[in-house]
């Protein structure tokens, strides 16, 4: 689609693959990225070091970052409105958690410890990624409990109770909704799903074909151009119907 993403990404993130190193991918809606980039494997380029401090759950975060992944400068905009509109686990929560393109870990390690019950699965295929937020949960002290792991070592027999992620919208829709179509199934049969999309990227219309395909989606709110999206199972009994309305 000109995007400017490898075609490949929907075999590491979207369906299994037998040899995920030889995927690429990326996590995030991104701006203007060059081939090695946070979608690399094993990105060539020099890490350059650099700490994202950022304020979320009424905490402050300092995790370290770098060249070759998702938004190493700062927090990506479209994760600081997830953050801070989508509701995070109470402190009670437990069970499995999937943090989806978690890039070096500002997602997973935000989760892993406001639940401190809960596991967390932090998936990407870019290896300094997750070298970084296996680095980023052990500094907080979670990272017993934050599996930083490639899409294909996930055990497929985990069920998530929450799924978060700001998805790569620019791989292209069909890769998108590939993405998608591996992951969402995973959920508990009362799990919630938790995306966001800048509007001006599709938000509305991948509601619509959220909606199409069985899942109850509310437009759960929306700020700086960005929408949080909240997906159930038909089966969770509290949702009112298909495509609820926007709670700014």
């Amino acid at each position: 689609m000109g995007t400017g993403y490898p075609t490949r990404t929907a075999i590491a993130y979207g369906r299994p693959s037998a040899t995920s190193a030889a995927d690429n991918t990326g996590s995030g809606q991104n701006r203007g990225v060059t081939a090695d980039h946070y979608f690399s494997t094993r990105p060539q380029a020099p890490a350059k070091p650099t700490d994202v401090e950022f304020v979320a759950a009424g905490r402050t975060f300092r995790l370290s970052a770098a060249a070759g992944v998702f938004s190493a400068g700062r927090l990506d905009p479209g994760t600081a409105v997830l953050l801070r509109k989508a509701n995070l686990p109470s402190p009670t929560a437990g069970g499995a958690l999937l943090d989806l393109g978690c890039g070096y870990g500002p997602i997973s390690c935000v989760l892993a410890t406001v639940a401190p019950a809960a596991s967390v699965y932090a998936v990407d295929v870019n290896a300094r990624a997750l070298a970084l937020t296996r680095t980023n949960a052990q500094a907080l002290g979670v990272g017993e409990r934050v599996v930083a792991a490639t899409p294909d070592e996930v055990p497929p027999d985990i069920r998530f109770d929450q799924i978060w992620s700001n998805p790569p919208i620019r791989i292209g829709k069909g890769e998108l909704h590939a993405l998608l179509d591996r992951w969402l199934p995973r959920l508990e049969p009362d799990g919630i799903a938790w995306l966001v999309v800048a509007r001006h990227l599709g938000a509305d219309s991948l509601a619509e074909w959220l909606s199409r395909q069985g899942w109850f989606v509310d437009r759960h709110a929306s700020q700086q151009g960005f929408r949080v999206l909240r997906i159930t199972s038909p089966n969770k009994s509290e949702d009112a119907g298909p495509l609820g309305a926007e709670n700014a």
